[in-house]
Formats: C-alpha cells, structure tokens, sequence
C-alpha cells in the first residue's frame, strides 16, 4: 500500500508536468465580500454547506467605520479564528496602503489571526513602488509573527497600476491580480463616461478592454490567478451569470468577485468547464498516465505534455468549481479530494 501511494505521488500531474513551467494556484473561481459580522458569519455557514467553492474576503477597507478601523480589524480577525471558519479559506482586503489604517491593519490581522489567513488582498494599488513597500512590510510582519508568508492579492485599479504590471507580477507571494474597474474608471479624469462602470457597456470601452486583458495575459504568464471586478447590479443574477461568462471566456478570467450571497452559484456554473470537456481531459490523462506521460492518440489526434497541462488545468478547474469528475479519474488524480454536492449548490439558486 505505502509503495502504491509513492507511485501515485510520483506519478501525478503536478509532478511530472510543470517541471520548468509555472503551474498556477488552485483556487475556487468566486470571491465573497462581505464587511460586517452579520455577513461574515452568514457566508462561513453557506461556505460550510455549500463546501469550498468560494472564498470569503473579510472587508476591512469598505467594512470598517470611521474611527474605528483597528477595532474592526481586531473583530474580523476574531471571526477568521473562529470555529466557524471551518474551510480556512477566509482572507482579507485591508485599507488602502496610503493611509495610516494600511498598517494598523496588517500588524492587527497578522498579529492576530495570521495562521488563519488564506491571503492579505491590497487595494489601489498605484505603482510598483508602492506595492513591494506594502508586501515587503506584510513580509516582515509574518516574520515577526513566527508564520510562512500569507499570500497576497492585489488590485489593480489605478492607471499608475496597469502601466507597472509586469513589474508587479515579479513580486514575491503574489496569488492573484485583481481588475477593479470603478476606481479604474474614476483614475481616467472623465475620459470613461459612467456608463461603462456598469455591465454590458463595461465589456465595450477600448480602455478597459486593454487594461483587462493586460492584467490576464500578465497574471497567467507569471502563474496568477486573475480576478475579475463584480457584478454591481446585485439583484440581476442573469446579468450577474452573464458578466462571469464574458470575463471567462471573451477575456480568461479565473475567478470573480461576488458582493452578494446570491452570485455566487453563477459565478460558480459560468466558471466551470463543459462535461464534455471535462470528460475529454480525464480520457487523455488517464490514457497519458497509463504511458508513463509519453505521447499518446486520443479520437485520431496526437497529444503529448503541451497538451497535458491544458487538460490538468481543466480538471483542477472543474475540481476549485464544483463539478464532479469521472469516478477514474477522481481516483486517479484527486483520491483524497471529498465530492462537492452540486445539487446542493443549484438548490441555492432557487
């Protein structure tokens, strides 16, 4: 059995197809804001039922009341301890690093609740300087703490941002790049009439169509996960599907921000990759897995390791969304890995 399970680990994915590469990080395609303690312990217990298709992001920039910004973070760092964050996928996003409440709470959450912090997300972010000086300083902060490097999520909404990204997407511990398109819009002096703060007119404007697919093609080759801003008209959730259906497949977006409970199944299902797709990539790595991971012939067409780390992904897609694979290969990839009930989740939608 101990001789079985080396094999298994030798021979999986991860080991044998990104060598060189970069592989990119495995996270759920939603990210949940909520900023009160109401919220919060609302979307631990939909986290606890649903399972871990979405992480949750305590909001301390936009949660936190003026003048009391320290003693929110001491509350959202209390609640990250809490038993009820069963999946230990709750980060947080913290004050934008310009202001003294930047500071206050980093040395807070981390001194805190830094062992359960699934990532630190850093907004307005401006230039590259301003974002290593906020990283190092978290850096530092978990050192002193005595805990590994918490990852980091950073958004990028201002034009100073966008023009240093490929400098930003070198900085240690980076997880994810996150387009924030109001404050995107607002840093262009007018230049982006309103509308475009809104969908469909968001998907239309050339300026933010550079911006964002920059940010993909940027966050991809350095193997991050890129983020998409949310749908603000949180009561249509047909525009809410449609939105993460544009961001995944007109742009390769991976993940989306929801600011309602609701959102999140359809940002989930909009995220998820076709079952024939999911079918194709277990039919091929099983076959590859069998070969050792030498070139095979799958439906009359050839495919070697190129094409394997396209269908890994795929399935770890289909895993971080939900979908339940093929019974060989949950087995043959994902053994220890529990099944999500989807049902669960398309009764949520009701």
């Amino acid at each position: 059995m101990e001789e079985n399970s080396k094999s298994i680990s030798i021979q999986h994915p991860e080991k044998i197809l990104f060598k060189e590469e970069t592989d990119l990080p495995s996270l759920a395609s939603c990210e949940h804001y909520c900023g009160n303690e109401k919220f919060i312990k609302k979307a631990f217990a939909l986290q606890g039922e649903l399972g871990p298709i979405f992480d949750i992001t305590c909001d301390c920039e936009d949660g936190a009341r003026s003048g009391q910004e320290r003693e929110h973070a001491v509350l959202v760092a209390d609640l990250v301890n809490h038993a009820d964050n069963e999946e230990k996928r709750a980060g947080v996003r913290i004050h934008d690093p310009s202001t003294p409440s930047c500071k206050t709470d980093i040395d807070t959450l981390v001194g805190i609740a830094g062992n359960n912090l699934a990532y630190i997300t850093v907004p307005k972010t401006v230039s590259y300087d301003s974002a290593a000086s906020t990283l190092e300083y978290i850096a530092n902060r978990c050192i002193v703490a005595g805990i590994e490097p918490i990852p980091i999520h950073l958004i990028v909404e201002m034009q100073g941002a966008a023009s240093d990204l490929k400098k930003i997407a070198q900085l240690p511990y980076l997880e994810t790049l996150d387009f924030g398109l109001l404050d995107f819009v607002s840093d262009h002096f007018g230049a982006i009439p309103e509308t475009f703060m809104q969908s469909p007119d968001q998907f239309s404007h050339e300026l933010i169509n550079r911006a964002k697919t920059d940010l993909v093609a940027t966050a991809l080759q350095c193997g991050i996960i890129p983020t998409h801003n949310p749908c603000v008209s949180y009561k249509d959730l047909g525009r809410c599907a449609e939105d993460a259906r544009i961001a995944r497949q007109n742009y390769g977006f991976l993940r989306m921000y929801s600011i309602h409970p609701k959102q999140i199944p359809f940002i989930v299902e909009a995220m998820q990759p076709s079952v024939d797709e999911v079918a194709k990539a277990s039919e091929i790595l099983i076959k590859a897995k069998n070969n050792n991971w030498g070139p095979i012939s799958h439906a009359n067409s050839m495919h070697d390791r190129a094409s394997y780390r396209l269908y890994w992904q795929t399935l770890k897609r289909a895993r971080s969304t939900g979908v339940n694979l093929p019974v060989d290969a949950q087995n043959a990839f994902f053994r220890d890995e529990p099944l999500i009930d989807w049902q669960a989740i398309k009764q949520f939608r009701r």
